[in-house]
């Protein structure tokens, strides 16, 4: 039997896709839940595997090629194909949460590839999983199921068979790492980011005296001043939306500087016993994100999107949070976050980042998004100017806390300040508005103090 395989369906709101690479060509045998092609999209990026065993009979779309979800991408014949038999067709599902059901997620996704401000990931599906937001929030999350170690004396695969995800083969290169001495602990033995990472750091001592300088690969000009650098389609996407947030939405501008002495002084009064419970630090971001997720129910517009003839609010609070991770920005989504605390919010931004960093997020995760905060202070910013992730009403970002001298009372004082700056849908939104809104975020950092309970 032959069969057609079709481009997955991954969401609503994703209806194309684009052939990144093909891993296998005519002629080539592939296994069942062995990855045939990258796909990329404006939400992930992802392998997609084979639902049988047999041999690739034909491709049907060429890399570069963007096709609408479910179009047909390729033919597999199985083992007892009939020769000139009709394909039959496989339609490859990939299951996402309820839109009544922000925090359950789907499949579990690992060696996520970041895909511009709304994230991505290069898929390996498991087993759904039944895990809420409001369990994220209070516990870590779950960890990967056991692999048995392959015995010590099996011998590593040649560098030449070992297939790499993208971002894996970056992470060896980075590190001069040669793939053949690690020992895989994925599906069917692939290599993982973290089988990488843990030969790094168990690895001989002996390494480069200096890691050479990332220089990206490219062709040079013939004068040998100019190095040209080819687009990927994930460039392109990330491009795209870009130019979609600039050109589409009239964004203007707003920044407000805060007081923040009391607040350092609350986090310094129940750090110590927040991470003696915890086991983590605490940060002031779930701090920001109560005073940003409270802010935004008083001014529900800017929980919103704009619909042409109408103005659509939100009636949940689904709070994307920018993670740098490995290979670019990403930004998971916290859902329902005006139901959590600020120990909560800390659980639940952990959670998030550190699986958003160790490529474990699930696709629900950077889906849904009402509005996006960004620390860019984290980096030592002062003051910044964020592009709006699109079709949202608004980002805020939060700028570096430093002390200055301000007058209080005609009097010269030090105090912590901090920046937090705002880009708005000036649709949706007039400046009255933004300014309540940045009004009311920089009233509530400043109500925190010691007694301010967290839990």
């Amino acid at each position: 039997m032959s069969i057609t395989i079709e481009l997955p369906h991954v969401g609503e709101s994703v209806v194309e896709g684009t052939i990144g690479k093909w891993l296998k060509k005519p002629g080539d045998t592939v296994k069942r839940y062995e990855p045939l092609v990258e796909i990329i999209t404006d939400k992930v990026t992802m392998e997609v595997p084979s639902p049988v065993d047999g041999s690739v009979v034909r491709l049907l779309a060429e890399e570069g090629e963007t096709l609408p979800m479910g179009a047909p991408i390729a033919e597999v014949a199985t083992a007892d194909s009939p020769e000139g038999a009709e394909p039959e067709t496989a339609s490859i599902e990939i299951e996402t949460a309820a839109p009544d059901s922000p925090g359950t997620t789907g499949y579990l996704l690992k060696n996520v590839t970041p895909v511009g401000p709304t994230g991505g990931a290069v898929v390996e599906i498991e087993e759904p999983t039944g895990t809420t937001a409001d369990a994220a929030a209070t516990q870590p999350a779950a960890p990967a199921a056991p692999v048995t170690p392959a015995p010590a004396a099996a011998p590593p695969a040649p560098s030449g068979s070992t297939r790499l995800s993208p971002a894996v083969r970056r992470l060896a290169q980075e590190h001069s790492v040669d793939v053949s001495q690690v020992q895989g602990t994925g599906l069917g033995g692939r290599i993982t980011r973290d089988d990488v990472l843990k030969f790094v750091e168990s690895g001989p001592a002996t390494a480069p005296a200096a890691a050479p300088a990332r220089q990206p690969a490219g062709e040079t000009s013939a004068d040998g001043e100019e190095t040209y650098i080819t687009v990927t389609p994930v460039r392109r996407m990330i491009a795209e939306a870009m130019v979609k947030s600039v050109s589409e939405i009239p964004s203007a501008w707003s920044t407000v500087e805060v007081d923040v002495t009391s607040l350092v002084a609350l986090r310094a009064s129940v750090r110590a016993e927040f991470e003696q419970k915890q086991g983590s630090s605490l940060t002031y971001l779930p701090f920001v994100i109560k005073a940003v997720v409270e802010a935004l129910k008083e001014f529900p517009t800017m929980n919103a999107t704009w619909g042409g003839d109408k103005i659509i609010l939100k009636n949940r609070v689904n709070l994307g949070l920018a993670v740098a991770a490995p290979g670019g920005l990403i930004v998971p989504v916290l859902h329902n976050a005006d139901q959590l605390s600020i120990a909560g919010l800390a659980a639940a931004a952990k959670d998030l980042a550190d699986r958003a960093r160790t490529k474990k997020l699930t696709l629900n995760d950077v889906q849904g998004g009402t509005f996006t905060l960004n620390n860019t202070g984290a980096l030592g910013s002062y003051l910044s100017g964020p592009i709006i992730n699109y079709p949202q009403a608004g980002i805020l970002t939060t700028e570096t806390i430093q002390k200055r001298a301000v007058v209080i009372d005609d009097a010269i004082a030090i105090r912590s300040m901090m920046n937090i700056c705002l880009a708005f849908d000036h649709r949706i939104n007039d400046g009255s508005e933004a300014s309540g809104f940045m009004a009311a975020v920089k009233s509530k950092l400043q109500k925190m103090a010691p007694g301010t309970s967290i839990y």
